[in-house]
């Protein structure tokens, strides 16, 4: 049992940022408002706020805040009232993304996984909790993902498929090997946002949708 259905929203947000955050070495974000301030430091993402609550006193709350920041800001709103989010972030003028993201969970015993064809070899790296998968030729990189185990969940990241090697089950064969990586290190439960194109390719290997993300910027 992985007890998914006893978690929160807000319990699922905080599993998948340190999750991510460990994929991604961010530092540990100070928690203000509501909400996870990271700070990324990138050219066009200072800063990262997550929201842990979805009410509207809280995302207006950080919106508000981004909107104010000199620097390139970012919101990120989990949600399952994504129409009303999505207003109360634009009524703080900050502008949302055109593409939705979603956040997808699942239980990792039975996940599926398919064997390299010949043309293909697998290469697995690990660096403590962050576990690295590519499917590669003598040539090049034809896919390649990431993931991080904490506490029992891991959090798939970066899951990418060449150009020239799409429609060959390779997502599926990163995915795989992640998961069965990060199985052994004990992980039960997987946490994920995704893209629309990522949320395809993860319904059909058994994910769940369990909210929106709206991501609003203030540039």
């Amino acid at each position: 049992m992985t007890g998914l259905a006893q978690h929160s929203l807000t319990d699922l947000v905080r599993l998948w940022e340190r999750g991510w955050r460990e994929c991604r070495g961010w530092p540990t974000p100070e928690e203000a408002g509501g909400g996870l301030h990271l700070l990324q430091e990138q050219p066009h993402r200072h800063r990262e706020i997550i929201a842990l609550h979805d009410d509207d006193t809280t995302v207006s709350t950080l919106a508000e805040e981004a909107a104010a920041a000199t620097k390139p800001t970012w919101v990120t709103v989990p949600t399952t009232r994504p129409d009303e989010v999505t207003r109360t972030l634009q009524s703080a003028s900050l502008t949302p993304r055109d593409t939705l993201e979603y956040l997808m969970t699942r239980p990792l015993s039975g996940h599926p996984t398919r064997t390299p064809a010949d043309l293909y070899q697998v290469t697995t790296t690990r660096t403590g909790p962050l576990i690295k998968v590519e499917v590669h030729t003598d040539d090049d990189w034809a896919a390649r993902g990431q993931t991080s185990v904490v506490d029992g969940y891991t959090v798939p990241d970066k899951i990418e498929t060449h150009p020239d090697h799409r429609r060959r089950g390779l997502g599926t064969m990163v995915m795989g090997t992640l998961i069965t990586e990060a199985m052994a290190d004990s992980a039960h439960t997987g946490i994920l946002i995704a893209s629309p194109e990522g949320q395809a390719l993860y319904t059909s290997l058994g994910w769940t949708t369990t909210a929106t993300v709206i991501i609003a910027t203030n540039t």
